[in-house]
């Protein structure tokens, strides 16, 4: 009987860690299944550009060949085809109730340079609890088009908007340089219409990193799209960035020093802008917060300085610099 009931344990014993094997393989799996997904994702949101934005909902074209989607908001598409074909698909579907409207002020938030909307998640939840605003996310082909192309993008965005909400900007490094191309090319009705931006490590003056790129011959020649506008024709994309008509304020990082966090460029940066490349002459005000680039989306103060200026046209008293570390200390 004894003997039995041994057997029996060890039987049970062998279930439950096939059981919990089994288990751990299908953790994996799905892991391995939702890495891969999000790869995907990063990899398209370079390849695609946003031209209607309903919320989580968006109608997009692709760079290379102009062909079109619906994106729902899980990120599947339930469209393809012509510009005409999926416009008339997202009408149907906004008439039956199943793309939400959009009204009232609108805050359109731009991420950067080899980014996609994801990057800007963290910031565009933090306005969405704290601003009686809807904000959507604006996706572009940052490195498989120019500016000009990014900032029409956005024109189309813009103008499938209802005519009668107030706009507001929040950007992010080039973002920032889309909405100025933009700008130049608004309708001066829909220009009318904004109201604030705030700039979030914007190279307004170019980038001393991406010259140091373009003395590099071989690097040089392989940048494409708005990478190429930074690195080697920055000089005849200039003087087609307006400088922004509304209220406007500049969030740079820096370590509030002359050093900065980047021993490759000159003066206080952000270990990719120096402090001194994100100011435009015209700013209703400025902001130096110890902060890495990549970081600025995610940090705390920055997210409650954006919130502060889009409520107000001024960022809130902010705290002396801390002491922060050189990358790799």
């Amino acid at each position: 009987m004894e003997r039995v009931s041994l057997i029996a344990v060890s039987a049970l014993a062998l279930v439950v860690a096939c059981a919990s094997r089994a288990d751990e393989t299908a953790q994996v799996a799905r892991r391995d299944t939702e890495w891969l997904q999000k790869l995907q994702r990063s990899r398209e949101a370079l390849e695609w550009s946003d031209l209607v934005v309903r919320h989580d909902w968006r109608l997009q074209r692709r760079a290379s060949d102009g062909r079109c989607r619906i994106l729902d908001p899980g990120e599947s598409t339930v469209r393809e085809g012509t510009a005409e074909e999926c416009r008339a698909a997202l009408a149907r579907l906004e008439s039956e109730g199943t793309v939400p409207p959009v009204d009232g002020p609108t805050i359109l938030v731009l991420h950067g340079l080899g980014e996609g909307r994801s990057s800007m998640r963290p910031l565009a939840e933090h306005l969405r609890r704290s601003l009686d605003a809807t904000v959507l996310l604006f996706g572009y082909a940052s490195t498989n088009a120019d500016i000009e192309a990014h900032g029409r993008s956005l024109d189309a965005v813009i103008t499938a908007l209802p005519a009668a909400g107030r706009i507001s900007f929040v950007g992010h490094s080039l973002g920032n340089l889309v909405v100025r191309r933009w700008m130049t090319l608004a309708d001066r009705d829909d220009l009318a219409r904004v109201d604030r931006m705030v700039m979030l490590g914007p190279p307004n003056k170019g980038s001393e990193l991406a010259r140091h790129v373009a003395g590099v011959g071989f690097l040089a020649s392989l940048a494409k799209g708005a990478a190429r506008d930074l690195v080697v024709d920055w000089h005849t994309v200039v003087p087609h960035l307006a400088v922004p008509p509304c209220e406007f304020g500049i969030v740079a990082g820096g370590r509030g020093d002359s050093s900065g966090f980047s021993p490759l460029l000159e003066g206080d940066d952000d270990a990719v802008v120096s402090v001194e490349e994100t100011r435009l002459d015209g700013a209703d005000d400025f902001l130096l917060l110890p902060v890495h680039h990549a970081a600025m989306l995610r940090d705390r103060k920055v997210q409650q300085a954006t919130e502060s200026f889009l409520k107000s046209g001024r960022f809130a008293p902010a705290a002396p610099l801390a002491p922060a570390a050189r990358i790799g200390e």
